[in-house]
């Protein structure tokens, strides 16, 4: 406007000062047309907010070798998901996820303008945010995203979650404030309800594998009668389990009452001697999530006899470079016996003898029998991260071969528990066909690390 005023009064005072003017007014119309050709290229030059999420957190936080890089991580048969920058938009926009408490909430993996309907949101919060279990938070066993980073996260979903344009404040990515983890343990249940264990506060070392075992009484003075189990975790644990002793167990090795052993040493050596327990071991009851909340079909229970002890497993896994913290409660949740109670056996078939070559897919194959007619009425699986399929089939009898069972998510396998149960005869049993791919440059056997692998059918039945 200035510009046009200039030309337009020199206009009306003559030609001679239109030629007077006229350096001048070519000089300012380069500087114009420089400042405009400046101001668009900074405008090209700008990351939109995508670019930023990518660059600054997928990148450094979730597509990393091992997690979210590429198809051949040993966790892509779990979650599906790849990250790196060419796939990530396309993959994350309007996706359904495989976590099968989000399909059914209706979530996508980033629903535009919706972040209560974006699973990404709500797994970079702790436990605490969202009701139903939608897995372990996100990154899994790396420090949680700054405050800042999550804030930009949320207002690029809720501005519709473009692929260009920036509509979220990229001066968040520079806010490193820490969230605190708000763990709050679970309230114990009511009087006469039920007993609850817990495992206190813990710390797992920088770039560390804790496993510890603690061996504890229950505190009930007569037997009580279990139908549920509710257990929850800080974020980072790979399991937590509750083992009783089988009786062939060595007094000798009777580990002491309420005495923390740790499986490794601070060098990340194995402790052999807290180690020798663990062979007498036989399932109870425990979860592979950070919380869980499991229920036995009803009229059945397992029994904990009166002024009982059980060894409690936890597992954390820290990948980070700064210390994180453990801590578990378990609730057992009881209820009366009757005439119509049936009491629940653990199933613990476990294979501790396969080799997983390098570079390409194995299918292990292992059949369980029992010695007794029973009826499964409950069934689980449990292996690391190259489990990429895990199958259960019934050996022998009318329905040799049918399979009963199938997970695709190692690290969130199904637990069925069966209206009408499997009735197996003597002799029958169960049989794990198991599918692992092993993506390393190395050979991969049974072992007690998330580096190792295990393949066990856990799961519950009743005489018959």
């Amino acid at each position: 406007m200035m510009l046009a005023g200039l030309l337009a009064t020199d206009c009306r005072r003559g030609t001679n000062k239109i030629a007077i003017f006229e350096p001048m007014r070519q000089l300012v119309l380069i500087l114009f047309i420089f400042a405009l050709m400046a101001s668009c290229n900074y405008e090209d030059k700008k990351q939109s907010s995508f670019v930023q999420l990518q660059s600054q957190i997928l990148n450094t936080s979730c597509a990393i070798s091992g997690c979210h890089q590429s198809k051949t991580d040993p966790s892509f048969s779990q979650h599906g998901l790849v990250l790196e920058a060419s796939v990530a938009y396309e993959n994350l926009v309007n996706q359904k996820p495989k976590n099968i408490n989000a399909l059914a909430d209706n979530l996508l993996l980033v629903k535009p303008s919706s972040v209560d309907q974006s699973l990404l949101f709500h797994k970079l919060q702790f436990l605490e945010h969202h009701q139903n279990n939608y897995g372990n938070m996100m990154p899994l066993g790396l420090p949680p995203l700054y405050k800042g980073q999550v804030e930009f996260i949320r207002q690029w979903i809720e501005a519709g979650a473009p692929k260009d344009g920036n509509p979220a404040d990229e001066k968040l990515l520079s806010d490193k404030t820490v969230v605190e983890q708000p763990f709050h343990p679970l309230p114990p249940p009511a009087a006469g309800k039920g007993l609850q264990v817990t495992i206190p506060e813990f710390e797992v070392a920088p770039n560390f594998e804790r496993e510890l075992f603690v061996y504890k009484k229950i505190g009930n003075t007569q037997d009580i009668f279990v139908n549920r189990v509710e257990i929850k975790m800080r974020s980072n644990s790979h399991h937590f389990l509750m083992y009783d002793f089988s009786p062939q167990m060595p007094g000798a090795l009777m580990p002491p009452l309420n005495a923390v052993r740790d499986i490794r040493n601070p060098n990340g050596s194995n402790n052999i001697m807290n180690m020798l327990p663990m062979a007498y071991h036989t399932y109870v009851a425990g979860a592979q999530t950070a919380y869980s909340d499991y229920r036995l079909p009803d009229n059945v229970v397992f029994v904990i006899p009166a002024n009982a002890a059980y060894d409690f497993n936890s597992h954390y896994v820290n990948k980070s470079s700064v210390p994180v913290k453990g801590e578990v409660s378990m609730n057992l949740y009881t209820t009366d016996y009757t005439a119509l109670t049936k009491v629940a056996r653990p199933i613990n078939f476990g294979n501790q003898s396969f080799n997983l070559p390098p570079g390409q897919r194995t299918t292990v194959i292992r059949t369980f029998t029992f010695n007794n007619p029973v009826k499964v009425i409950s069934l689980t699986s449990h292996t690391h991260q190259l489990g990429e399929k895990f199958v259960i089939r019934i050996s022998g009898g009318p329905r040799n071969g049918e399979i009963v069972y199938t997970s695709t998510d190692w690290h969130h396998p199904e637990v069925i528990n069966y209206a009408t149960p499997i009735m197996l005869n003597a002799g029958q049993g169960l049989t794990s066909e198991i599918t692992y791919n092993n993506v390393k440059s190395v050979a991969v056997k049974f072992g007690l690390t998330s580096d190792d692998e295990m393949g066990i059918i856990f799961g519950y039945y009743i005489d018959n």
